[in-house]
């Protein structure tokens, strides 16, 4: 009679499965886990460009509302200056309109005169620390996004499109107009060279230019 194994157990031994040659992996295992890997992999590509792409959004976001921010402190108070800047022409127009012989024969109209001199200049300095600064355009080249020709002199003394006079200044918030000056231009003089700037310019007109009524961020 043929011997038995001693051990009944050792049918259900698993290491004698796994040893047992009808029990080995099958191959299609193995290419089973290295295709889930590759899309593991490839899933996790994807939320990391993802995040990085939430993440530039999100800075992006962060920068642009801080420039909102910083527009609307800065230009909040546009029209309020605007409304200001007629009491600072009556005061000029009040200056202009004493002649500076009969002011220096009079002590109380000359007196007058010096109030409303220190009254402007105080006025200017308020508006200059909110922002608010006077344009001064009279000599330079005429720039009708700062500017708002009124008419032309005909001279041969300055290059064309020069500013000869100012008839109302100019003020800017920023780096925005708020109101353009009032000038007139030279005609029939030398011309000039033409501008460093890529945009063209243009040529002296009767219109204010575009920025001229900026307001906030958003017009009021």
């Amino acid at each position: 009679m043929p011997d038995e194994p001693s051990d009944p157990s050792f049918n259900d031994d698993p290491q004698a499965k796994q040893a047992s040659p009808e029990t080995a992996s099958d191959p299609d295992t193995g290419a089973d886990v290295a295709s889930d890997l590759k899309a593991l992999l490839t899933e996790n590509a994807d939320m990391r460009d993802k995040l990085l792409r939430t993440m530039a959004d999100m800075e992006n976001l962060r920068r642009r509302t801080e420039r909102e921010k910083v527009d609307t402190s800065r230009y909040a108070i546009s029209n309020f200056a605007r409304d200001v800047l007629t009491i600072g022409d009556n005061l000029r127009r009040v200056i202009e309109h004493v002649p500076a012989d009969e002011a220096a024969n009079d002590p109380a109209l000359e007196s007058f005169l010096e109030g409303v001199e220190l009254t402007e200049r105080e006025l200017l300095k308020m508006m200059e620390k909110h922002g608010v600064t006077k344009l001064e355009p009279l000599g330079e080249r005429f720039d009708p996004n700062q500017q708002q020709a009124m008419y032309e002199v005909p001279t041969t003394d300055v290059p064309e499109g020069t500013v000869v006079q100012v008839m109302q200044a100019g003020f800017s918030i920023g780096d925005r107009v708020l109101r353009p000056a009032l000038v007139a231009v030279s005609k029939g003089g030398p011309k000039q060279a033409p501008a460093s700037k890529a945009a063209p310019q243009e040529a002296p007109g009767f219109g204010p230019g575009g920025a001229a009524n900026d307001d906030a961020p958003g017009k009021d």
